[in-house]
C-alpha cells in the first residue's frame, strides 16, 4: 500500500491510499529491469532490420557486405543514437530532471526531436529504391507511432517501450502474412517477448495498465498505417 496525495471537489488536498500491485519479489525486479534495458524502445529498430537483413537476404542481393553494415549503423544513429544524445543534451541543460523521463512534461522535446528524426529517415529510405519496401514500413510506422505518442502524451504518460513492441508485433505479423519464409516462429518469439516487456513495465515502472495496453495498440496500428499509407503515398 502507499499514500498519494489529490484534489478533492472543494479543491483541498487530502491524503488517500493507493494499493501498489506491483510485486517486491528483488529477483523479479532485477529480470524486469534487465529486460527493460535491453528491449528499450531506442534499441527495437535496430533489432528489426538486423533481423530483416539476416533473414531476408534477396531483399539485400545488391548490398554489399559493407553496405549491408552500413544500413544497419544508419538505423542506429538515427533511431539509437541521436534520440539518446538529444535527452543527453536536454537533460544536460536543464530541460529535464531525469533522463528516464518520468513526467508527460519531460517526454515533449524528445518526442518532437525524435519525430524530426525519424522523419527524415522515412523520407530518405522511401527515395533509395535500393531498400525493400519492409524497411520503409518500418520507417514510416516509426515515425507515425512517435507522431501518435506525442498526442497520446497530451493525456496520458504512453509507454514507449510497448509502443515499441507493438511496432515489433506489427512488422513480424505482417512478414509473417506476407512473406514465402516461415516467419511465424519470429512472430510467435515476437509475442512472447512482448508479453515479458509489458509485464517488465508493470513490476518496475509507475505505468498504469492502460498506458502499457495502449502503446501496444498505437505500435500494431502504426503499422498497419504505415502499409496503407505508403500504397497511396506518391
Amino acid at each position: 500500500m502507499e499514500t498519494r496525495l489529490t484534489a478533492d471537489d472543494g479543491i483541498e488536498l487530502k491524503e488517500i491510499t493507493v494499493e501498489d500491485y506491483r510485486p517486491k519479489n528483488t529477483v523479479l525486479r532485477v529480470i524486469a529491469i534487465v529486460l527493460s534495458y535491453i528491449f528499450h524502445p531506442l534499441f527495437i529498430p535496430v533489432y528489426i532490420i538486423w533481423l530483416l537483413l539476416n533473414t531476408q537476404a534477396y531483399m539485400f542481393a545488391q548490398f554489399t557486405p559493407a553496405e549491408k553494415a552500413i544500413a544497419l549503423v544508419r538505423f542506429f544513429i538515427i533511431y539509437s543514437f541521436f534520440p539518446l544524445v538529444t535527452v543527453l543534451l536536454a537533460k544536460g541543460l536543464g530541460f529535464l530532471k531525469s533522463v528516464y523521463l518520468k513526467t508527460q512534461k519531460e517526454r515533449i522535446i524528445p518526442y518532437i526531436a525524435s519525430n524530426l528524426y525519424y522523419f527524415w529517415m522515412c523520407y530518405v529510405l522511401r527515395h533509395q529504391p535500393d531498400f525493400p519496401k519492409e524497411a520503409v514500413y518500418l520507417s514510416m510506422a516509426i515515425f507515425i507511432a512517435s507522431c501518435a505518442g506525442l498526442m497520446a502524451n497530451i493525456y496520458m504518460k504512453v509507454s514507449m517501450h510497448t509502443m515499441g513492441m507493438g511496432i515489433m508485433l506489427g512488422f513480424t505479423g505482417m512478414m509473417a502474412m506476407g512473406e514465402a519464409t516461415n516467419y511465424t516462429i519470429y512472430f510467435s518469439i515476437s509475442l512472447l517477448i512482448a508479453g515479458l516487456v509489458s509485464s517488465a513495465r508493470m513490476i518496475v515502472s509507475d505505468h498504469t495498465p492502460r498506458e502499457i495496453y495502449t502503446g501496444l495498440l498505437i505500435g500494431v496500428l502504426s503499422m498497419a498505417a504505415a502499409v496503407w499509407a505508403d500504397g497511396i503515398l506518391p
